[in-house]
């Protein structure tokens, strides 16, 4: 009896054993790849410029509000204003200049004082060698600033990994339209 519980001891044992090797393992999800598997080559520096039209009203808006707060209507600053967008981005600052891409995400008026925006968006490139790539910007755009400045916190494509900023300059302004100027530079392979 003394031996058949020591044999089933060590069975039981082998067993947990075993079932702590296996569930160790499952929970690996990383791990050190070397640079040699990555076909990158140097990085470099890209100057992007382009005009970004937010259209607000008329017959087809490109940015419509979704959602706000109690207090966005009464707030100076439209605070808690959430708008959705997929606005154009152009060569030159005509509405008729050619289209090289769309912004398309949203802002938020996020500033109770001054008309400051939370800009969570991509710009999706349509034409040229960037053509299907993509830049992610994440960051605060102070509206009535001069020049901004905005993050590039990402990318697809051809810019895969990328970084970097983008600066902003308004060169239209009324209650139904805007349009911004942009240089971005971003650094990718």
């Amino acid at each position: 009896m003394a031996q058949t519980l020591l044999k089933q001891n060590h069975i039981i044992l082998v067993v947990l054993l075993f079932s702590l090797l296996i569930q160790g393992e499952s929970y690996k999800f990383s791990r050190n790849l070397p640079s040699k598997s990555f076909p990158f080559k140097k990085e470099k520096v890209s100057h992007l410029h382009f005009y970004f039209h937010d259209i607000v009203g008329g017959n087809h808006p490109t940015a419509i509000r979704v959602a706000e707060a109690a207090v966005t209507n009464t707030s100076v600053s439209l605070f808690g204003a959430v708008v959705m967008i997929d606005d154009p981005l152009t060569v030159g600052p005509e509405r008729t200049s050619k289209l090289v891409g769309r912004a398309q995400g949203l802002y938020a008026n996020a500033d109770l004082d001054e008309f400051g925006l939370t800009m969570v968006l991509n710009y999706v490139f349509l034409e040229g060698k960037y053509n299907g790539s993509t830049l992610s910007i994440l960051g605060r755009n102070q509206v009535m600033s001069a020049v901004r400045e905005m993050p590039i916190v990402g990318g697809t494509g051809l810019f895969r990994f990328a970084r970097g900023y983008a600066l902003a300059k308004t060169h239209i302004l009324d209650i139904s339209y805007a349009v911004v100027e942009y240089n971005v530079y971003v650094i990718h392979y």
